[in-house]
């Protein structure tokens, strides 16, 4: 007869009610739940009700961090993974929470895989206010950002280097619970912010991440604090899987360098890394550079994050990068004819220029307020699966601080319809400051944060 004493030993039986019973009261769940719960999500095993009873008790109650870890590790281990082991390199990323004109990726990712190391940038499409790096990608005649993983492998492999979109398969769980955080109005969550975004990162296989807060009118978390907040939760949940990570708050209170939109990011990248530098293009260069500086370092390419800077800096002004772009365009089925005379490409079909209405400095503005008027000449989109026009956007031929007499122009608006200009320049001139004064100066860069930031 067999032992009928060994129950102790079984695993025992987890219910979704449990735990969503458990984490409303405030109490942590086990690793074991978590996984559960996230396996019940990606096999669609559970009620959209009872999802959104976890969102919203996670928003409520918060998350530890081993249950931060937790859930970002269930949830990158949901689908399919990026194996990049067999590239034999350092393999590094980096992601921004997003902003207006925000266009980094396009320097960054050449400049990286020039110096030698792999990156892997599965990236975002906009929304709401914000820009999306495929949405820029897409201008470029044929450019695919659909690819299998191993597609993604074999481009990488062949230049160092692939931008594309995320696949059906990858972190599955991700897309069910980013889907439910708008209609429960949980969306702001920090915890669940960054188990998204970390669990797509650390599904790309990754030894090192640099990560981009913005902080500002612009940015997802306005409030310094919140920002960084997010950034020490990141770097944390990054470097509990291994992956040596690190995170840049930088300011968002004005589109950064010198347009907004998607063919005209595209081009005014493509000139930077052909060394026509345009003084807008200012402070896009030096964060690029700083950002790409942080990856050489993690990467073990320089001694220093200063030592990396210069060497990105060496890479993107001796058409280093600009051969690899060219590459990546190649390899991913563009046209590379274009980036002869990558100006000429731009054929908006109306353009309306917003000239200062009084002599003054431009003192501000509410840089989410720019990114809603450059969505809506036709740049971005509200929800997703709205299409976009390529040629859109704002080119700003201002910065703040800047000194204007009456008549300057300030910013140039570009639409594929006349219809859609009225509404965008009523939002400029509203959220525009022109002053007597010159503003206090705010820097780039406003904190950096690395493991040695995080405490236990």
């Amino acid at each position: 007869m067999e032992n009928q004493h060994n129950d102790s030993t079984a695993i025992p039986t987890i219910y979704n009610m449990d735990l969503l019973r458990k984490k409303r009261d405030g109490l942590e769940l086990t690793t074991d739940e978590i996984k559960h719960f996230v396996r019940s999500v990606s096999e669609e095993t559970i009620s959209t009700a009872q999802i959104g009873a976890f969102l919203m008790a996670v928003f409520l109650r918060g998350l530890t961090r081993a249950e931060l870890h937790a859930l970002t590790t269930a949830m990158r281990f949901s689908g399919d993974v990026f194996n990049s082991k067999p590239l034999h390199k350092f393999t590094i990323d980096k992601h921004s929470t997003g902003g207006v004109g925000d266009k980094t990726s396009l320097l960054i990712a050449p400049i990286v895989a020039a110096a030698g190391l792999a990156v892997p940038m599965i990236s975002g499409r906009s929304l709401g206010h914000t820009g999306g790096t495929l949405d820029k990608l897409e201008t470029i005649p044929g450019f695919n950002t659909q690819l299998s993983l191993q597609q993604f492998f074999d481009v990488i492999e062949k230049c160092g280097v692939s931008l594309i979109g995320q696949t059906k398969t990858l972190v599955p769980a991700d897309r069910i619970l980013y889907s439910l955080r708008d209609h429960t109005s949980t969306v702001e969550s920090p915890n669940l912010i960054c188990a998204s975004i970390m669990s797509k990162k650390l599904a790309e296989g990754l030894d090192g991440l640099v990560l981009d807060v913005k902080t500002g009118s612009g940015a997802f978390m306005s409030k310094f604090e919140d920002s960084e907040h997010l950034a020490q939760l990141m770097v944390a949940t990054g470097e509990a899987a291994g992956t040596r990570t690190a995170a840049l708050l930088t300011s968002m209170d004005e589109p950064l360098g010198r347009f907004s939109g998607n063919w005209i990011e595209v081009w005014e990248c493509a000139d930077i890394m052909k060394n026509v530098r345009h003084p807008m293009s200012a402070d896009l260069i030096e964060l690029s550079l700083l950002l790409s500086g942080w990856m050489l370092y993690l990467g073990g390419k320089a001694e220093s994050a200063d030592e990396g800077v210069k060497l990105a800096n060496e890479l993107l002004t001796n058409g280093a990068a600009y051969k690899v772009w060219l590459e990546i365009v190649k390899l991913q089925g563009g046209d590379v004819s274009i980036f002869d005379d990558p100006a000429s490409f731009h054929k908006p079909k109306v353009t309306r220029v917003l000239k200062a209405w009084r002599s003054g400095y431009l003192a501000g503005m509410d840089c989410k307020q720019v990114g809603w008027a450059v969505q809506r000449l036709g740049a971005g989109r509200e929800k997703v699966g709205d299409p976009v026009a390529a040629h859109a956007g704002i080119e700003m031929h201002s910065k703040i601080g800047t000194l204007l007499r009456e008549g300057d122009p300030v910013c140039t608006l570009f639409s594929e319809d006349a219809a859609l200009l009225a509404e965008p320049e009523r939002l400029l001139r509203e959220t525009i400051r022109i002053e007597d004064a010159p503003p206090t100066s705010i820097p780039l860069i406003r904190k950096i944060i690395t493991v040695d930031d995080i405490g236990s």
